[in-house]
């Protein structure tokens, strides 16, 4: 068989090889940390993602409900 078919080949019996070992690794992590959650006696939660307050002014204040400018909506502008 011809030299560069033998090389890509093997590459690609590579490159499914590590695809298996990740997806075990994977797998395998999965599963000890479910053990560990069960072993210690917690139940398994969804992981809460709390989106950070994001200030609206640069210098890190928020617009109070009361403020004018917090209804008033800027004039669109174009770059030249």
């Amino acid at each position: 068989m011809h030299p560069e078919i033998l090389r890509e080949l093997h590459a690609q019996h590579r490159h499914d090889l590590q695809q298996q070992a990740h997806r075990a690794l994977l797998a395998r992590t999965a599963r000890r940390t479910l053990q560990a959650l069960r072993r210690n006696g917690h139940q398994a939660e969804a992981d809460e993602f709390v989106v950070p307050a994001v200030p609206d002014y640069v210098d890190g204040t928020f617009r109070a409900a009361g403020d004018e400018a917090a209804s008033q909506v800027p004039a669109a502008r174009h770059a030249a």
